[in-house]
C-alpha cells in the first residue's frame, strides 16, 4: 500500500502481525496430460519469447501456465516480472511486454488508450482476522467503515474492546485497487504500520493466499464465505479479475499468440485451480 513497498512486507504484516505464517502448498502441473495434450498437438513447432509483466497476485497462475507451456513447447522461452497491476499494464502499452497482467479490470482511460483486458481466471479477496477474534461477519459497509477509520474499536464489531489496526498491501498492488474499488475507500484507508497486539489486525488477502494458513481466519462477508464457488457465482462480494492485457491494434507473435488462447481454454483450467485461482472456461 501506500505504507508498504513490497510483497514481501505486507504479507509479514498480513500473515506474521495477524497471528503467525503457515505453509500453504502450491500444484504442480508437469505431469498433468490433460492441461499439457492441447498445446502439443496445436503448437509443437512454436518458438520463440513470451514475456509478461505486472501483477504480483498472478504470480502463481501465470508461473504454472509458462512453465507447463515451455514443457509442452521447448522451442518457446516465457518470462515473468513480477511488478505489480499499475507497470503491468502500462508495459503492455509501451511494447515492453507481449501481456501485461492486471489483478483488475482495466479502466475506462486505459481501454481508450487502445488496451484491451481479457480475464483468464478470478480471485476472490478474503478479508481475514486473527483465528481467536469473535468477529466472524462484515458487511461490505462495516469494512469500508473500518479502513477507514469510522469504527476503530472491535467492541463495535462485537469483539472485545481493543484498537482495530487495519493492515494492507502497497501502492500499485492489484489486490489494493481491487480492495479498495469494491469498498469504495480509495485512498481514504487508515492503515497501521505497528501493532499493539498481535489479535489486534485485519487485513486482506487473495483467496490462494489465505487457504491453509494457521492462526487466522477469513470472515464471511454478508454471510458469505470467500470460495471458490461463491466466487464463481457472484454471491461472495469482494472478488475481482485477473486479467491478461494486450494491445488492441497490435497481433502478438506466434508464441504468444498461442500462449494467450491456451490460457484462456479449458485445458487451462486444472492449472489455474492448482495455482489456487478460479478458471473461468
Amino acid at each position: 500500500m501506500k505504507k508498504f513497498t513490497c510483497l514481501g512486507l505486507s504479507m509479514v504484516l498480513t500473515f506474521g502481525l495477524l497471528a503467525g505464517c503457515g505453509s500453504s502448498n502450491s500444484g504442480s502441473s508437469a505431469s498433468d496430460p490433460q492441461g499439457s495434450a492441447p498445446a502439443q498437438q496445436e503448437t509443437a513447432e512454436l518458438s520463440g519469447t513470451i514475456t509478461a509483466n505486472g501483477s504480483t497476485s498472478m504470480e502463481k497462475v501465470i508461473q504454472i501456465l509458462e512453465e507447463q507451456f515451455m514443457i509442452d513447447n521447448p522451442g518457446v522461452k516465457a518470462s515473468y516480472d513480477p511488478t505489480g497491476s499499475g507497470t503491468g499494464i502500462e508495459a503492455a502499452k509501451n511494447g515492453t511486454a507481449d501481456i501485461g497482467l492486471a489483478s483488475r479490470a482495466l479502466k475506462d482511460e486505459e481501454i481508450a488508450a487502445g488496451l484491451k483486458g481479457t480475464n483468464v481466471a478470478l480471485d476472490g479477496i478474503a478479508v481475514i482476522v486473527n483465528a481467536g477474534s469473535k468477529v466472524e461477519d462484515l458487511t461490505v459497509e462495516q469494512i469500508a467503515q473500518v479502513f477507514t477509520g469510522e469504527i476503530a474499536d472491535w467492541s463495535e464489531l462485537g469483539g472485545d474492546a481493543g484498537t482495530i489496526a487495519c493492515v494492507g498491501r502497497e501502492g500499485g498492488s492489484g489486490t489494493r485497487d481491487g480492495f479498495e474499488s469494491i469498498t469504495g475507500t480509495e485512498d481514504a484507508c487508515v492503515l497501521s504500520q505497528e501493532l499493539t497486539s498481535t489479535g489486534a489486525a485485519i487485513g486482506y488477502a487473495s483467496l490462494s493466499a489465505v487457504e491453509g494458513k494457521e492462526g487466522i481466519k477469513a470472515i464471511t462477508v454478508g454471510g458469505v464465505p470467500c470460495t471458490e464457488e461463491t466466487v464463481l457465482d457472484g454471491s461472495y462480494q469482494i472478488q475481482r479479475p485477473f486479467v491478461m492485457v494486450t494491445r488492441e491494434s497490435e497481433t502478438l507473435s506466434p508464441a504468444a499468440q498461442a500462449f494467450f488462447d491456451w490460457a484462456v481454454s479449458a485445458d487451462a483450467s486444472d492449472l489455474i485451480r492448482q495455482a489456487g485461482a478460479v478458471p473461468l472456461a
